[in-house]
């Protein structure tokens, strides 16, 4: 008998963000897939809760995910969490969840916690159509997927780890105008969160005058 995959968000932050149904199935599965075996032991001992833990993140998926499968096959409850927020999104999860689809296993996703979704409401911005771009590459393609933004009439919402926002600043000043309006968020939903308005460029000026601290969501709005 075929077992099930569910995947679970966990809290970007705030510990008290985990859903009741979250803990259920977390207490139940009879395994937990995780990014850093570290970081979801920390919640599952803060939930009161001892389950197998499996890591499995962006080193060793391509490797792992048909060992994985093999056991869900066999009649497992896995139960996939990343760090924090919702597994797939930008984050490692998509190659379980499309293996397991591939071979019959029913997979779930419970609904919970995404760093873009408040950061675009309190942006201010337009928010009832908007485009997705998590983390730009690094490297290679880099330059194309802004200039593919350009003329993008919808609100746009990216990734950035702090010590690489003033470079992705500058880029988006220079690609669509320093005068576009936006927001960069951080710290979602912990103490010090703080989302910060204004135009590409006042946000340039203020994140270089002041070091970026804690991992942003920027949305930027559309071309007009």
């Amino acid at each position: 008998m075929s077992g099930r995959l569910t995947v679970v968000p966990t809290p970007i932050g705030n510990l008290q963000d985990i859903t009741l149904r979250a803990q259920r199935v977390l207490a139940e599965a009879d395994a937990v897939v995780a990014e850093d075996t570290r970081v979801s032991g920390r919640l599952l001992q803060h939930l009161g809760l001892s389950r197998p833990l499996l890591s499995f993140h962006t080193a060793n998926e391509h490797r792992l995910v048909d060992r994985l499968t093999d056991r869900l096959v066999q009649g497992a409850h896995l139960a996939l969490v990343s760090d924090a927020g919702t597994p797939g999104i930008s984050d490692p999860g998509y190659l379980l969840v499309r293996a397991a689809l591939r071979v019959g296993v029913p997979v779930e996703c419970l609904p919970g916690a995404t760093a873009f979704v408040p950061a675009l409401v309190c942006s201010g911005l337009p928010c009832e159509r908007f485009v997705f771009e998590g983390f730009l590459p690094q490297r290679k393609g880099r330059r194309t997927r802004l200039e593919a933004l350009r003329h993008e009439p919808r609100t746009i919402v990216l990734y950035e780890s702090p010590h690489r926002l003033p470079r992705l600043l500058d880029e988006l000043a220079e690609v669509l105008g320093p005068q576009r309006p936006a927001c960069a968020s951080r710290e979602i939903s912990k103490l010090h969160e703080e989302h910060r308005r204004g135009t590409l460029a006042e946000l340039q000026a203020h994140f270089s005058a002041q070091a970026p601290r804690g991992e942003f969501v920027v949305c930027v709005g559309g071309a007009p």
